[in-house]
């Protein structure tokens, strides 16, 4: 019986499919045939300046990320080339091996990659590899040194881009923390302010300094999501079946490892920002001085704030939680 009531679910899903809405998953051989022989790319460092990203295709990097714990993990993206913008229609990952740093991939990954392309070409999917997806635990979406030399061999072979999500802050925060990158020509230098206007990160401690090495060698690229009628009948049906299991989940809980060692970084910035501002250092004009150490107590003063309402947000989820469900099912009788 439920079996066949699953069954009608999904038929009644299908039936209600709309072609309008769904043209995102349209692959168009002429389009992207035609921007291949223009390659507007080839003349514009930041021709491409949007991600768009199916539900299905996020849902599975963002399980994968999680599913790597504290070790990066690392996968493909289908879809294909619009003008400007890159459209991911799905994603699979690939067998490699992850530590805290990196992730390393070897010719059985590339073996893994072509055999399955070429499966998805026989059984009629046409979209080709556009990115590659990996994970940062804990500390945030940017490129290291090796990601920029990744993604440079990457875009040699034609349009390509690197995701990155970080599967702790994704929990911590409640949201998906990700972003999307391209690397810059090695004869291209961009402007010194194509990086001012970016989005404060919190970076730990030990990845402070090879998060600023290569800044300049890569931009980031607006993200979106898209849904069918069809994955938002099935993300509808698995919400129904564990929305019981989230409800009663705590952040603080989910993400207290992730938060302790959040504190004990930021405890370490504290102390080298306190031992900055007791050594007077080399000699130097004052001013340019005392904005380096003003700017370097704002950076932990933001970290702490961050730290703080994450924690607040979790402690007022708790809480209205324990005012909405607690004591239900025993509540006394009604006295007539």
């Amino acid at each position: 019986m439920q079996a066949a009531q699953q069954s009608w679910e999904l038929e009644n899903a299908i039936s209600i499919f709309d072609p309008q809405r769904d043209a995102l998953y349209a692959y168009n051989a002429d389009t992207e045939k035609t921007l291949n022989a223009e390659r507007p790319w080839a003349s514009d460092p930041y021709y491409f300046k949007h991600v768009r990203i199916s539900a299905t295709a996020l849902l599975k990097m963002v399980m994968h990320a999680r599913s790597g714990g504290s070790l990066e993990i690392m996968g493909l993206m289908q879809g294909y080339i619009l003008p400007n913008t890159f459209v991911v229609t799905d994603a699979f990952r690939l067998p490699v091996e992850g530590t805290e740093t990196r992730v390393n991939a070897q010719d059985e990954a590339n073996e893994y990659m072509v055999s399955y392309l070429q499966s998805c070409r026989d059984s009629g999917r046409m979209e080709n590899a556009v990115g590659w997806y990996h994970s940062h635990p804990g500390y945030g979406c940017w490129l290291s040194g090796i990601d920029v030399a990744t993604q440079q061999t990457q875009q040699m072979t034609g349009p390509f881009v690197a995701v990155v999500i970080d599967p702790d802050r994704t929990i911590s925060a409640g949201r998906v923390e990700i972003g999307a990158f391209r690397t810059f020509p090695s004869n291209f230098t961009p402007p010194k302010e194509a990086h001012e206007d970016d989005e404060y990160q919190t970076i730990p401690l030990g990845k402070a300094e090879d998060f600023g090495a290569h800044a300049n060698q890569y931009y980031s690229l607006d993200v979106s999501h898209f849904k069918s009628t069809l994955d938002a009948e099935l993300l509808s049906l698995l919400w129904n079946k564990y929305w019981v299991a989230t409800l009663s989940q705590s952040p603080l809980f989910t993400s207290r490892d992730f938060g302790n060692k959040q504190i004990v970084d930021l405890s370490q910035k504290v102390r080298k920002a306190t031992r900055n501002l007791e050594n007077p250092g080399p000699r130097g004009p004052v001013t340019s001085v005392t904005n380096a150490k003003d700017h370097q107590l704002e950076k932990v003063v933001r970290g702490g704030q961050r730290i703080v309402s994450e924690e607040v947000k979790g402690l007022l989820a708790s809480e209205t939680k324990m005012k909405l469900f607690h004591g239900i099912g025993n509540e006394p009788p009604v006295k007539e």
